[in-house]
This record gives C-alpha cells, sequence and structure tokens, in this order.
C-alpha cells in the first residue's frame, strides 16, 4: 500500500475514521460557558502606534510593565529611555506603518477572537481550576513575534495572522505560513498553554515519548475547543487529513517495521517529529509531523479505552503506559 494522492473523498473517510473528533453535530456545553469569567483584548499597537514622543514611550512601557519586560526584553536595554528611543524609530518607519494599516484594516474587531478566547479559558477553568485568566494583548512586531504564552499573558503579533494571499507575509517556509491565518490563532495559543499542564518524564528521550507528548497536547486542545476542526488544531489540510486516514496501516507499519518508537537518535526523531513539508522517510506526498498525528491517535485511544479525565491524563507520564494500554491498531478504511 503506498501514500497517495487521493480524490476528494476527504470529508467522507475524515468522519468515519476520525474516532471522536468529529465536529458536525458539536456543541459547546453551557454549564461549562456559564462561568464568571470574561477576556478583554487590549490593542496595544494602537497605543505604540499612536506615540509622539520618547516620553510618550516610556509612558507606555511604565503602563505595561509585563509586556515592557516579557516581550519587548526591557532589561537588556541600558536604560528605559535607550528603549523608548529604538522605539521611536521603529515606530516612524514608513514600512512598518503602512503593515500596521493593514492589520488594523484586517483586524478592525477581534471581539470573536475575544469570544473564542473567553470560550476556551472557561474549559481549562472547568478542567484545571487553578487556571488563571491571563492578560490578553495584541501587537504589530514587524515579523518578530508571532505569539507570546505566558501564565499571565498573552502577546499576538496580528501582523502574522493576515490573510494568506495578502502583500505582506512572514519570512517563513510557505507550508508553516499557510497555518498563520486567523482560524489557527486561538488553537496555537491553547496547544502553548497545554505545556503547562502536560506532564513528562525527563528520563524518556525516545519517539515514542514524543510521539505520546503531542499527542497528549492536540488532545488537550480538542478538549478545550471540542468544535474545532482538527485541521486548525494540527495543521493539516482536510484533504491531508484524510489521506492519513486511508494510510493509516501504512502509516504504522513504517513505523513498526523500521522499530522507531524507540529510537533515540535526534536526527530520526526529527523526521517523525519536526516540522517539514513532508515526511521523507515515508513518502513525499505524506505531510510532515506524522509522529504526532499518530501519538494523538494513540492518546486517544488510551483516553477512550480508560476512561480517563483530561487533568489525569496530562499528569500521566509515562509514555510506554499509554502506549500499551491504549490498544492502538491501526482504523481499517472501508
Amino acid at each position: 500500500m503506498r501514500f497517495t494522492r487521493l480524490a476528494f473523498l476527504s470529508i467522507l473517510v475524515f468522519l468515519v475514521f476520525a474516532c471522536g473528533k468529529n465536529t458536525e453535530t458539536c456543541e459547546l456545553d453551557e454549564d461549562i460557558l456559564d462561568q464568571e469569567l470574561e477576556v478583554k483584548i487590549t490593542r496595544l499597537e494602537d497605543e505604540f502606534f499612536g506615540a509622539k514622543s520618547s516620553q510618550d514611550f516610556l509612558y507606555l512601557l511604565d503602563q505595561h510593565p509585563d509586556f515592557a519586560e516579557s516581550y519587548l526584553q526591557k532589561s537588556q536595554y541600558a536604560s528605559a529611555d535607550s528603549l523608548a528611543q529604538d522605539l521611536l524609530a521603529i515606530h516612524q518607519d514608513s514600512a512598518l506603518r503602512v503593515l500596521y494599516d493593514s492589520v488594523k484594516v484586517e483586524f478592525a474587531d477581534v471581539s470573536d477572537i475575544e469570544k473564542e478566547l473567553e470560550n476556551a479559558f472557561k474549559y481549562i477553568k472547568h478542567y484545571f481550576p487553578d487556571f488563571k485568566t491571563p492578560k490578553v494583548y495584541t501587537f504589530v512586531s514587524g515579523f518578530n513575534s508571532d505569539l507570546l504564552v505566558t501564565e499571565d499573558m498573552i502577546v499576538i503579533g496580528l501582523d502574522y495572522f493576515l490573510p494568506a494571499d495578502h502583500t505582506f507575509q512572514p519570512d517563513i517556509a510557505r507550508y508553516m505560513a499557510e497555518r498563520y491565518e486567523k482560524p489557527y490563532l486561538v488553537p496555537m495559543i491553547v496547544l502553548a498553554i497545554s505545556s503547562k499542564y502536560n506532564s513528562v518524564n525527563p528520563q524518556e528521550n525516545t519517539l515514542l515519548a514524543e510521539m505520546i507528548y503531542y499527542g497528549k497536547a492536540y488532545h488537550f486542545v480538542k478538549a478545550i475547543l471540542p468544535c474545532t476542526s482538527d485541521q486548525y488544531i494540527i495543521g493539516y489540510k482536510p484533504e491531508e487529513i484524510a489521506e492519513c486516514y486511508e494510510n493509516e496501516e501504512f502509516i504504522w507499519a513504517h513505523f513498526v517495521e523500521n522499530e522507531l518508537l524507540y529510537e533515540t537518535n535526534p536526527f530520526e526523531i526529527r523526521k517523525y517529529i519536526g516540522e517539514a513539508p513532508f515526511t521523507d522517510a515515508i513518502s513525499t506526498k505524506a505531510p510532515g509531523r506524522l509522529g504526532r498525528w499518530l501519538g494523538w491517535n494513540i492518546v486517544d485511544d488510551y483516553q477512550f479505552g480508560q476512561d480517563v479525565s483530561l487533568p489525569d491524563l496530562m499528569k500521566e507520564s509515562d509514555s510506554e503506559k499509554i502506549f500499551r494500554q491504549s490498544g492502538y491498531r491501526p482504523r481499517r478504511p472501508e
């Protein structure tokens, strides 16, 4: 069986073999959404592009100390004055101002992002009561930073999330740039947040451990954003997802026959986990990061078969246990 480019029966295959990932009839849990939690995005790009002098920037640095330190790296400058001078010069750059104007057109209203984040944070808090709602800022970074996610603060570089056909594009590989559009934004944030809860065993350095880590991360995002298409969680096109399920037996056979699960060579691991336009070791038509996708299926099977809660799943650091108790077998297409 070879990894082949299918005709577009993708949605059908995907719905049959997605093992509980169907979003066609999805509804958010009203009991979870009925919480006292609100997200208000602060548009810092407006404040910074509205500043006219070094004194204005000094005022902004004082008003937003967390942003100044974590995002602008204030402590790495000789003084706040020198950072303010740099910011003044940067924000007077004509090309950057054109970029800012473009962002203002595309993101004139971010209320939909606010609502999606608010719902996501409510879901996280439902499962993890210790979760504290972070401040959320937007900014125009000049393609210097896409996202900063900490426990206390999220900074969204909106310039990275302009439409794929926009004149301004980040200087990254095309296959990655395709994932930098608005529908991917909140899933990317939730994926980053998942790392706080994703327990690992530092002694495990196998491909399997990496697969399970990412599988737990994607499972977390799907649990927090149950009505979000897998496309926006893992960054595969719908037809690529369908083809992965169509060829799941072939993919799994490659991992088993080449004894890859307990591989510890970082270069070999990167072939199946790292960013790439395709998984060359399997096929140039197979999407990259197939080890992550396979890990997601294993984790889904483990959670379903063992009926563990999301917090317990994320706390489980034994990748071998998750694999063995998952009973994972490739789905057989009809």
